[in-house]
């Protein structure tokens, strides 16, 4: 079988180092979610680029499916509205003052975490002569950002008084909903649905409620509520391992070529630090992908990548800009494929096994690959 994939003029001007992402997939994830869901809503999770994937292309991909999306910063925001995209735009991420007239100008959701934060946005609105979207973040158990469970009734009161607030949802997050034991996720979701109770005992219809993350929908049918939000999900990649009520793809893959090989005598360190020798004969091959572009250094000595349909181990210190890999024997030759996330011919490399080499999360090895490498989307 000739592993040599044809090069076409588009390609051929991008680094051999590239990602591709299957908008198909994509779509196919998102639907998988909603179909098992029903009628909750599901918020898309895009920070930080997507999870890699690109923030544009995939919204531009998942608008039409999408209940909202969900975002960490408000340049994000600003960037897919400047893109034409019209769903709700949630800022899940901490905000200061100077940002919150670009909220309203761009018609971005607030994510309140304080009666400071909410009295500011209030006069800024009120400034404006416009009402301002917004969620409360009660903080159940992850002390990030968000009002403590038990202090959340004076902001939940204010809120409600507000003349130019407009609550559209309350949310919290899970910090341990893709762990063995779930126990503190579920007291973080009793302390969550105590605040709800707020507008019962008020006679006031609640907001838009949601807690779930990717880890919880699959794991914690009682905390999908009003709306869930998968990020890691979406793009294929499950947050835990063993059997999922959802089956999804990875939306993502990652590989670059062969650009030089050479056969390496017994005793000859390989790269930096010289932390890897063969006691014979072998033959390497360079692929020019390193650390700068977000193959981890930790990955040292540790990976595998696919080549002509079979798995090599990665060898010698990842340099900033290339690594080598060992074939022993094999064949491998300029030009070649090298799967660095993905298949070829029956042999695999997944985001979590590079995640679990590195000692790292699958959202790192993710969100890790760095701006130059080039997204090439699969329609």
């Amino acid at each position: 079988m000739d592993f040599l994939a044809p090069v076409d003029p588009a390609e051929a001007r991008l680094r051999p180092t590239y990602a591709t992402v299957s908008l198909p997939r994509l779509r196919s994830n998102l639907a998988a979610v909603k179909a098992h869901l029903g009628a909750v809503r599901v918020m898309a999770v895009l920070k930080a680029n997507a999870y890699g994937h690109g923030l544009e292309a995939v919204a531009q991909c998942l608008a039409a499916q999408a209940d909202a999306f969900g975002v960490a910063l408000v340049e994000e925001g600003i960037a897919l509205r400047r893109l034409g995209v019209q769903n709700p735009i949630l800022v899940m991420g901490g905000i200061w003052t100077r940002q919150i007239p670009l909220f309203i100008e761009h018609d971005l959701t607030f994510t309140v975490p304080s009666l400071a934060r909410l009295s500011d946005i209030e006069q800024a609105a009120a400034a404006r002569g416009s009402r301002a979207r917004v969620h409360l973040k009660i903080d159940t158990g992850m002390e990030r950002i968000g009002t403590h469970h038990y202090s959340a009734g004076p902001l939940l009161e204010a809120a409600a008084r507000s003349a130019h607030v407009e609550v559209e949802g309350v949310y919290s997050h899970f910090a341990n909903a893709d762990a063995e034991d779930l126990a503190h996720a579920r007291l973080q979701l009793e302390r969550f649905l105590e605040v709800l109770r707020f507008y019962e005992r008020h006679s006031l219809p609640p907001p838009v409620r949601h807690i779930a993350n990717s880890a919880a929908l699959l794991r914690l049918p009682e905390a999908r509520l009003d709306m869930v939000r998968p990020g890691l999900l979406l793009y294929g990649v499950y947050p835990t391992r063993g059997e999922h009520p959802i089956v999804v793809a990875p939306a993502l893959s990652w590989r670059s070529r062969v650009v030089y090989f050479k056969v390496v005598e017994p005793g000859s360190p390989v790269s930096y630090g010289s932390t890897w020798r063969s006691d014979h004969r072998v033959r390497l091959v360079t692929v020019p992908v390193g650390y700068g572009d977000g193959y981890f250094r930790a990955l040292s000595n540790r990976a595998f990548v696919v080549l002509r349909g079979r798995r090599h181990p990665q060898v010698g210190s990842v340099c900033m800009d290339q690594m080598m890999v060992n074939i022993e024997w094999s064949e491998g030759w300029n030009g070649d494929d090298v799967i660095l996330i993905g298949e070829q011919g029956g042999a695999r490399v997944s985001v979590e096994e590079l995640a679990e080499w590195a000692g790292t999360i699958p959202y790192e090895i993710l969100t890790a690959i760095s701006a130059r490498v080039p997204r090439i989307y699969e329609q």
